[in-house]
This record gives structure tokens, C-alpha cells and sequence, in this order.
């Protein structure tokens, strides 16, 4: 399941989700050469990652930082940009510039802090933006929870564009990062689940000012859950290609 836009048009340009994006892609750039070199590579994300075996002991602690912006791999910042662009504007929207990029910074933070915290001597160095834009999603969540979101699925040949609830995609994607955390311990698993529902938890703390400042359960009932603006329409282009019947 891939999401690939929403129904919710933001009402100001979204510099700081544009900068961010933009801030990562420059980064991964410069160290694109080096994306075969696995001891290089290793090197770099020992520097500039979160490693939580240095962290106790008193030391890497601008990984918490640097790591935001570091990723492993083509599909690793692919996912990411994607997620940051289609929700990160509605949030900047909401909180303003400012807000929104001390929102995704505190984000960040605290998704490290709930990795690091369940597995204090492990070696493996976390990188990524994910923790801050599981934030992005949970704040998103909480405002937006009947937002039409439009998602990809891809089950081996077969391909759809299904519009669902954000509680519907977002919830799943948190319960999959639980469960992932819980099957895989906190250990070295490779993939930064806690991080990720750390990130998403503290989000939607972090935006709870916000939503109660606009009415809480009464901004619930006024939207419906929608946003309090008019949704996008998109209509599907018709294909230029003729059909051709078969003949009996």
C-alpha cells in the first residue's frame, strides 16, 4: 500500500516541508557515490546516524539531529519524501512555519529517544527521517481523520487506486509498526519500528494543543472528521487510446 496524495490542498506554500524534502535530498547526494561501499557506507552512518551504544555512554548525542537526514538507500528516502510531501504541507498549514519545523525537529527527537530507550546498548546506528514524519502522520491523524487519502495497492498483477479514510491508512500503518516492534524485539532488527510509533505518538501529543485550541470534539463534529476547507477533486483523465471490440 502505497499513498500517493491526499484530498487536503493546504492554504499557504509549505516552505518549511519543501526546504526539509529538499535539505534530505541534498544530503543523500552527497554520498550517492558511495552507496555500493559498504564500509564507507558504514563508516558515514556510524558518524552521522543515532547510535544508542554511544549515546549511554555519553557521546554521538548529534546523531539525535544528523540522523534525520541521512538515509540508506534509494526507496528509503523515496518512501519518506513521499510520506513528508503528502502530509507535511496540512500540518505546516496549521502550525505555521515555525511551528511546524520545531513540530518536526521535537518529533524527530522523541523518536529517537523511544528507539534508544528499550535498547540502550545496541550498535546498529539508526537513520532516516522516519521518526519525524511518523510525527507528521500522527498530528495529521488527529486533525484529519476522515481526510481522503488516495492509496496504491499493489497485490502481485493487480493494481488500484482506492480512496480511504486517514484513520483507516494511517492506523494501519501505526498497528504495523507495533506489531513489527513486538515480533522483532528492540534489538537490532534492521528497521526502527519503535522509533517510528515513538514518532507518531509524540506527533499527536504534540499537536493536542492545536486540536483542543479549535474545538476539540467540537472541531470533530463541526468537520465530521474532514478538513475544514474544501477537499481537492481529482478526475481521472480519459485515455486517448481507442477501444476495440471484439468481434463475434
Amino acid at each position: 500500500m502505497f499513498p500517493i496524495r491526499d484530498h487536503n490542498p493546504s492554504e499557504r506554500v509549505p516552505v518549511v516541508t519543501y526546504l526539509l524534502i529538499a535539505a534530505n535530498i541534498v544530503v543523500f547526494l552527497t554520498y550517492l557515490p558511495h552507496l555500493g561501499d559498504e564500509r564507507t557506507l558504514f563508516g558515514l552512518y556510524w558518524q552521522w546516524g543515532l547510535v544508542p551504544a554511544m549515546v549511554t555512554h555519553g557521546e554521538g548525542y548529534l546523531g539525535f539531529f544528523t540522523s534525520m537526514f541521512v538515509h540508506a538507500g534509494f526507496m528509503h528516502i523515496a518512501g519518506n519524501m513521499l510520506f513528508l510531501w503528502i502530509f507535511g504541507d496540512n500540518l505546516e498549514d496549521r502550525l505555521g512555519h515555525v511551528g511546524f519545523a520545531v513540530f518536526y525537529l521535537a518529533s524527530g527527537l522523541g523518536a529517537a529517544l523511544l528507539q534508544v530507550a528499550p535498547a540502550p546498548d545496541a550498535q546498529v546506528p539508526m537513520v532516516g527521517a522516519s521518526g519525524a514524519i511518523a510525527g507528521v502522520m500522527g498530528g495529521y491523524l488527529l486533525l484529519f481523520p476522515r481526510a481522503r487519502v488516495d492509496v496504491l495497492v499493489i497485490f502481485i498483477i493487480f493494481f488500484r487506486i482506492f480512496p480511504l479514510p486517514a484513520w483507516v491508512m494511517l492506523g494501519l500503518w501505526f498497528g504495523l509498526q507495533v506489531f513489527n516492534g513486538v515480533a522483532n524485539g528492540a534489538g537490532d532488527s534492521g528497521v526502527a519500528y519503535w522509533a517510528h510509533a515513538g514518532g507518531f505518538l509524540v506527533g499527536m501529543a504534540a499537536v493536542l494543543p492545536s486540536w483542543l485550541a479549535a474545538g476539540g470534539l467540537g472541531f470533530w463534529r463541526r468537520t465530521q472528521g474532514h478538513p475544514d476547507h474544501p477537499e481537492a477533486r481529482y478526475r481521472m483523465v480519459k485515455s486517448p487510446v481507442p477501444r476495440v471490440t471484439r468481434r463475434r
